[in-house]
């Protein structure tokens, strides 16, 4: 093919396509504890029992998210089995949702350029790419507050409502910031005042009430309508007052059941990483569009994105996924700003040393960590290298398509080769597989540990004891517990060894491989007075 048959919209379209691969190849990789494993056996749990009302965690009343994640994946069990991508494939849905909706409304805003790049920009993000693989809520509130802000934009109430009461059901009424504020900006900044009071704000929010009301029912029955159930250690918890209050103001305020202690610059460091490769010219737009003031073509994106982040870092709870939810916004502010850059040079340089540190992180990575081939993912990668030297564009869409590939790149390298051989190590999977394949459908007890992926991925009855039953016990603990069931006259036989260490808190010591074993602990599976 020659370069001047090669346009920048086809480049851009077919970059799309593999970055939306590169979110796929999350999705095969085994879901990760704790909140990972966590959310997908409360929705197990529901399809199990046929209880779509009541969540339940280790049998015990669990009150901390919304119900519709949970929802989504008890659906998706009912269609495709209790396996990893059943779980994945909703949230996978949404935020490609998502994706849709940025190109939609960056498209409306900027044409249809910069809403090509807005959609490149967004799905390497890096801790969007993560959010693919270890599945929270994170993926549904980005395809769900970006397409209701994009609704009510274009004054389309029912289905902006209905995205935005669905991200109320997701994390609770907070949701509704980046929605209300893209549009308060909006108003504020351009003189609107009749449109920031006009009456179908108030029937937005009227249908926003009315379609919450499954979630309020669900926490009425469980809590509301039981004071006799302790939560929190205490009996009367509403859960309807939970919803509005404790788990978002509460949280905000550090006054609820569940605390934090947040630091105001935890999201400005987070950003660097969480936005990379783009991160730095991130920073460059939204100062530069403070600058313009009164100039800027629109204000959706900046007071959406910057009243949230600005209220997250005042917050006392943080976890660098917040973020996610704004990377929409963040996007198009991104993507027009490159798109209007005099002098490539500045661009160029930055954007080479970030491709120059991806480049050294694979190779330095895959030489510390050591993991297992996968040919299929190497041979990928090394297409993708072939394909960022013969890129056949020039100037700033040179650059711009060939930082999308690095990060496609090191994403393929995470999701094909690091992350699978470091789920080798977190124990409760690992002793789920082995159970299910040679077990077939013993129960499994756990005695003084615990495992969320355990309690998912086994295909047999789950236990906890505090102390053994009478009679023979198949259990997962740990090699210090089995001793002392050892010294009380039990006979234990170790029937396997699994490696332990708790994978979404990786340190250098684990990452390196001449220092794992020492970072590594033991998980046990044991058969208790079976002889």
């Amino acid at each position: 093919m020659s370069l001047s048959s090669v346009s920048e919209k086809k480049v851009s379209l077919w970059m799309i396509g593999l970055l939306v691969f590169v979110h796929i190849s999350g999705l095969p990789v085994t879901i990760m504890e704790p909140d990972g494993a966590l959310y997908a056996g409360i929705a197990k749990h529901m399809v199990q029992h046929h209880d779509y009302l009541n969540l339940f965690v280790d049998g015990q009343d669990w009150l901390d998210k919304p119900h519709f994640p949970f929802w989504m994946a008890a659906l998706s069990y009912n269609l495709f089995g209790f396996t990893t991508f059943a779980y994945k494939l909703p949230a996978f849905l949404f935020l490609m949702l998502g994706v849709v909706y940025t190109y939609r409304f960056a498209k409306d805003l900027y044409g249809e350029q910069v809403a090509r790049w807005s959609v490149c920009i967004l799905l390497t993000a890096e801790h969007l790419v993560i959010s693919s693989t270890d599945v929270r809520a994170e993926p549904y509130l980005t395809g769900l507050i970006i397409g209701s802000v994009y609704h009510l934009y274009k004054r389309q109430l029912l289905p902006g409502a209905l995205l935005a009461a669905l991200a109320v059901m997701t994390k609770g009424p907070f949701a509704l910031v980046p929605i209300g504020f893209a549009l308060i900006g909006q108003f504020i900044f351009t003189k609107q005042w009749k449109e920031l009071f006009h009456l179908r704000w108030l029937i937005v929010a009227l249908l926003v009430c009315v379609f919450i009301t499954p979630e309020l029912y669900a926490l009425y029955q469980q809590f509301d309508a039981h004071p006799e159930k302790v939560v929190f250690g205490q009996t009367g918890v509403s859960g309807i007052r939970f919803f509005f209050w404790d788990s978002q103001f509460g949280r905000f305020m550090n006054s609820g059941p569940i605390k934090g202690s947040g630091d105001p610059s935890f999201f400005l460091h987070t950003v660097l990483w969480a936005f990379l490769p783009w991160s730095i010219f991130l920073y460059v737009a939204v100062i530069t569009f403070i600058r313009k003031g009164r100039q800027a073509r629109e204000y959706y994106c900046i007071s959406g994105a910057l009243v949230t982040f600005l209220l997250f870092s005042l917050s006392k709870f943080q976890l660098p996924h917040y973020l996610n939810i704004i990377f929409p916004f963040f996007s198009i502010l991104t993507a027009q700003y490159i798109l209007s850059i005099k002098k490539e040079k500045t661009f160029r340089i930055t954007q080479y040393i970030i491709i120059g540190i991806i480049a050294a992180a694979i190779p330095g990575l895959w030489a510390l960590y050591r993991p297992q081939i996968n040919f299929v993912a190497v041979i990928l990668i090394a297409i993708i290298i072939g394909v960022f030297i013969w890129l056949p564009l020039k100037g700033i869409a040179r650059v711009f398509f060939r930082t999308c590939l690095a990060s496609a790149a090191l994403n393929l390298f995470l999701n094909g080769l690091f992350y699978p051989d470091v789920l080798r190590y977190q124990s409760g999977s690992a002793v789920a597989f082995y159970a299910n394949e040679n077990l077939k459908g013993g129960a499994v007890g756990f005695y003084r540990a615990h495992s969320y992926a355990l309690t998912y991925y086994l295909n047999a009855p789950q236990l906890s004891y505090d102390t053994l039953p009478p009679g023979p016990s198949l259990i997962y603990t740990t090699s210090q517990w089995k001793d002392s069931l050892v010294a009380q006259g039990h006979h234990c036989k170790v029937l396997h060894a699994f490696p332990h260490f708790p994978v979404t808190k990786l340190d250098l010591q684990f990452v390196n491989f001449y220092t794992r074993d020492a970072a590594v602990d033991k998980r046990l599976l044991v058969l208790v007075d079976s002889f």
